[in-house]
């Protein structure tokens, strides 16, 4: 029985030992990485979130809309290798999948200038235009929208992007 209770206070000791070696680190310790955490947020505060890119609207110089940004495809280290988007369709049906290179397209933080020819139409959208842009935070962690160069018809000559040929 003695050595059965020596063995408990012995285990004790060494369990409670160890939790005291578990203290709060020293304030020397704590304060680089407050110093981190400060320089990472600093360098996280133009970029984009990627979730807000899907869905973004793509347009080319007439401002004419050629479709939206369905999906990035990303290599193993993060870097964004190809826009997936889609042109033209309607809900979704019909739509024609394309796969280019992130240099192809410029996000602009403006909204889209519209050209329209009635008066009142333009009176409108200008004023919604205007609105937004005064409501709209420029770091928000997203751009209003994407330009690319062509047409829709130039675009659906392209070959089409199939996820099922990279599997």
């Amino acid at each position: 029985m003695k050595s059965f209770l020596a063995v408990a206070l012995l285990s004790t000791a060494v369990i409670s030992g160890a939790a005291f070696a578990q203290s709060a680190q020293p304030a020397d310790r704590a304060a680089p990485a407050a110093t981190v955490q400060h320089t990472d947020k600093m360098m996280l505060k133009d970029n984009w979130r990627a979730s807000k890119l899907m869905g973004l609207n793509v347009y080319n110089e007439a401002n004419e809309k050629l479709g939206d940004i369905n999906e990035l495809l990303v290599d193993k280290n993060g870097k964004i290798n190809a826009v997936v988007i889609g042109i033209g369709g309607f809900l979704g049906m019909g739509e024609h999948d394309i796969a280019v290179s992130m240099d192809k397209l410029k996000f602009v933080e403006e909204p889209v200038r519209t050209s329209s020819t009635g008066n009142s139409t333009t009176t409108r959208e200008t004023t919604t235009t205007g609105a937004a842009s005064t409501n709209r935070n420029t770091n928000d962690w997203v751009p209003d929208h994407a330009v690319m160069s062509g047409n829709k018809e130039q675009l659906k000559a392209l070959p089409q992007f199939k996820y099922s040929d990279y599997n």
